[in-house]
């Protein structure tokens, strides 16, 4: 038996109380040097998992030959006017690619000259007939202002509508929209409050935002992995250009940042400040269970400085072996406190309840020497079952969770040896009192007469239970969507949320690598009519289509618009006078029209405006001028630009566009878009099989998140089943009878049952943040369970109000306490953790204070 081998460890190490401290100082003085040198925390979720899966093969090689898509951060301008989200745009842009320092490139997709160029080819011909129509209809205005680009040339062009009203030959009701805003500016730069005056709108109308309402500015960071926001510094370099820019500054435009990156740096913060805000709490809030626990700050901090050298050695351990941590395994410390201050728990109460025969307390060695005996073995099965219980998913492809079963496992280890050797140690030093031999609850007493009189039926309810959390196994499903685990009040989040009703800023999208432009248009063809696929872009997709029908339509209004819009000499800037006088003609000759006009024709809102602005100073002039005209230059160049279009083909899309779809190789990448935001599992899941039926070697985010859940079940239970059977194998050598294995296993898959039940009926969503609960409901119902079946062997009566129970609940009540300040957490992801932690540990105390109790078989000495 290790019983007495391990109580004189104990003893030894409580009369050579000074040198073990000693000797545990200069080990955590190198476990905290190795930490501070060697540690570190890797933010890259691309070694989450094995590289040698194929979808993860897919996916690196996807990054490997597009680098740019990667690692993007995202500046989303939202304006007022279209204009003025382009100019913040350009202007943004303009001042990022100076900065070498924070970004590798710097780009601004919609405002790239081929696609604004071609704009009035991408638009459907029944679009472009309405567009070209408009235009057309306006000539005569448009005339007058490309000569005179000013408020002057904009005056006398009303001049002609008023003559046209005048001979009856004027059909505004196509105008009527666009004069009514037209009417709404000049009012407001008249009464002092300027506003520009979006051109865009007033000639395409609805058709202006055809493209999106945001204008976007895509970088791609340089990116520091050694730190919790790899990409902090380049946001921070995007909101100081952003704050400086003029439509920014007057509040008219505003610069939201997103994409990966943003994401993830919001994300590893918010984890990290939660991890670390969790392991203070656990510590403090232990501390408190502990005064209840044991009464005593003689054993109380023995117990803290046990549990904190434990866990500083297992940094120190995780620092030589792993070197640096993911965003999984840094939960370690978290699950270390939980279940490591169970060992030291069950050993102080304990002691606190040695009493000689006589009632008498003994001596303060020979009470820890007898402590040892009867707890060594208890705590080594505990401390060995549930290290295998983390071990087993070391083999396991679910990189993240590998890496924390290997440094929660040789933790364990060392909160055994700590609790054997330091511990004792430190009680020799503060010299506690022991013999409390009533330490127990013995309130529990009728409980335990109780639950043995009516073993039966409680048996019977727990099988009930069993079977019904069997039979919803079946509907327990695993949500691996990142973004379901993020805080959705955070500015990466947010701004996504903005963006992601329109199907092209979805994203889950799916890559197709195909091996020419041939295959990759007939790939195109076959994804674009799969019921979920929005759309499925290829090189092909930047050249507009139907170029045989728009082209003459275009040409033919270029015919009519061109020679009146390529004006070699406009006019010069007009001063106030000029203004003024250009005002009071045109109100004069609104107002001579005014009968044939109804009550609500914008047109008496510009007569009244105009005849203001005629008796106005200068400045409001001059500011009313600004707003009118600011954009109707670069609104009259693009429109030039657009009507002598020519026709483009695959080869005229310029290198910087087509290197986002075309390799040098010539692979082709087709990139398809869902139809509608991914709410479910069940939709995302549809979602992949269509294109995989289609496309089997697709990679893509979608991709990622549907394979990645695949992998981490799949690691999830194959660890599990390896777990059991290395559990099993420690408690059939341990124990050395099949029995007291089996009374050890039934209650820890009975609350694992248990648990599958709350986690159905709560709900709770199983995610890649809160499954880390499953390898910690091993190890504590291995522990809790152990204690109570080898009570049973030592021949105790009544477990319930026995030391034990007393220990097994204040461990429940600090691990609980541990992982409710995860609860509490306002980050979905980490709040998700806890809760579910919180279930499976309340399954695991029920099964183990009623159950085992229950199950275990009856002895000659038990009371009837």
């Amino acid at each position: 038996m290790l019983s007495v081998p391990l109580g004189r460890l104990v003893a030894f190490c409580s009369r050579r109380a000074i040198a073990v401290v000693l000797a545990f100082a200069c080990l955590i003085a190198g476990a905290t040097y190795a930490s501070y040198a060697l540690l570190g925390v890797t933010t890259d979720t691309g070694t989450m998992f094995s590289a040698s899966l194929d979808w993860k093969k897919r996916s690196d090689e996807m990054g490997r030959l597009f680098p740019q898509k990667q690692d993007q951060l995202v500046a989303v301008i939202d304006a007022a006017l279209p204009e003025e989200a382009q100019q913040t745009a350009l202007a943004l842009a303009a001042r990022l690619r100076d900065d070498h320092t924070h970004f590798n490139y710097v780009t601004t997709p919609q405002t790239d000259p081929y696609l604004v160029r071609n704009g009035l080819m991408f638009l459907d011909p029944k679009a472009l007939e309405r567009v070209l129509n408009t235009t057309i209809t306006a000539q005569p205005f448009l005339s007058e202002l490309a000569a005179d680009p000013s408020g002057r040339g904009l005056f006398n062009a009303l001049n002609l509508i008023a003559l046209g009203i005048s001979q009856g030959q004027a059909d505004l009701g196509p105008f009527h929209a666009a004069l009514d805003g037209f009417a709404t500016t000049l009012q407001h730069s008249v009464s002092g409050t300027p506003e520009p005056l979006s051109w865009e709108r007033l000639l395409a109308g609805d058709l202006a935002d055809l493209g999106g309402k945001y204008q976007f500015v895509v970088t791609q960071p340089k990116l520091d992995y050694d730190s919790f926001q790899p990409g902090g510094a380049a946001s921070d370099a995007i909101r100081a250009a952003a704050g400086s820019l003029p439509f920014v500054q007057s509040g008219r435009a505003h610069v939201h940042i997103t994409g990966d990156t943003q994401i993830a740096d919001e994300e590893f913060a918010t984890v990290a400040e939660g991890m670390v805000a969790g392991l203070l709490g656990s510590l403090v809030l232990v501390t408190l269970w502990l005064i209840l626990a044991v009464h005593t700050w003689r054993i109380i901090i023995p117990i803290i400085t046990t549990l904190v050298s434990g866990l500083l050695l297992t940094t120190g351990f995780a620092a030589i072996v792993v070197g640096k941590l993911n965003l999984i395994s840094v939960a370690f410390a978290i699950l270390f406190v939980g279940i490591a201050v169970d060992f030291a728990i069950q050993f102080s109460v304990r002691f606190r309840a040695q009493a000689l025969p006589d009632g008498s307390s003994p001596g303060l060695l020979d009470a820890l020497e007898q402590t040892g005996n009867e707890t060594g073995h208890q705590i080594l099965v505990a401390a060995m079952a549930t290290s295998a219980g983390f071990l087993a998913f070391t083999p396991t492809a679910f990189v993240g969770v590998a890496q924390l079963g290997l440094i929660a496992g040789f933790g364990m280890l060392f909160a055994f040896i700590c609790t054997l050797t330091l511990l004792p140690a430190l009680l020799r030093l503060f010299r506690p009192t022991s013999g409390h031999g009533k330490i127990g609850f013995a309130f529990a007493r009728p409980i335990d007469v109780a639950i043995r009189h009516h073993r039966k039926p409680i048996l019977g309810a727990f099988v009930v239970i069993a079977l019904v959390g069997v039979a919803l196994v079946p509907r327990l499903t695993f949500d691996a969507d990142p973004l379901h685990t993020k805080n959705p009040r955070s500015e990466g989040m947010v701004t996504l949320g903005m963006l992601m009703s329109e199907p092209q800023y979805s994203p889950y999208t799916v890559d197709v690598l195909m091996p020419d432009l041939d295959q990759a248009a007939a790939m195109s063809d076959r994804l674009s009519d799969l019921p979920m696929v929005h759309d499925a872009l290829w090189l092909g997709s930047l050249v507009p289509t139907d170029q045989k029908t728009k082209l003459p339509l275009i040409q033919d209004a270029a015919n009519i618009m061109l020679p009146t819009l390529l004006v070699p000499n406009p006019k010069p800037a007009p001063d106030a006078d000029d203004l003024r006088t250009a005002a009071a003609k045109t109100a004069a000759a609104l107002g001579g029209v005014m009968d044939r006009l109804a009550a609500d024709d914008p047109l008496r809102r510009i007569q009244s405006a105009l005849a203001h602005l005629s008796q106005a100073d200068d400045q409001r002039v001059l500011a009313t001028n600004e707003a009118l005209v600011r954009f109707l230059p670069m609104q009259l160049n693009m429109l030039r630009d657009m009507l002598q279009v020519k026709p483009v083909a695959i080869a005229d899309v310029p290198a910087q566009l087509a290197h986002d779809y075309l390799l040098p190789d010539g692979r082709a990448l087709v990139e398809v878009h869902p139809t509608r935001e991914m709410k479910g599992n069940r939709a995302l899941h549809t979602y992949v099989d269509e294109i995989q039926k289609v496309a089997p070697m697709a990679a893509g985010s979608a991709i990622d998140i549907v394979q990645s859940a695949a992998t981490m079940v799949h690691a999830f239970v194959t660890a599990a089943a390896a777990a059991i059977v290395m559990i099993a194998i420690i408690l059939a050598v341990a124990l050395r009878r099949l029995l007291d294995t089996a009374l050890v296993l039934a209650p820890l898959l009975l609350s694992a049952l248990m648990t599958v039940i709350l986690i159905i009926v709560v709900p709770e969503q199983l995610n890649f943040a809160n499954i880390i609960a499953l390898p910690l409901l091993l190890g504590v119902g291995v522990s809790f369970n152990i204690y109570f079946v080898m009570n049973w062997r030592a021949g105790i009566r009544l477990p319930l109000s026995s030391p034990t129970a007393r220990a097994v609940l204040f461990s429940a009540l600090t691990t609980g306490t541990a992982f409710g300040s995860l609860a509490a957490s306002h980050h979905p992801g980490t709040a998700s953790m806890g809760r579910l932690l919180l279930l499976s540990l309340a399954c695991t105390l029920v099964a183990t204070l009623v159950f085992v109790p229950a199950l275990l078989p009856k002895r000659p000495i038990d009371e009837e």
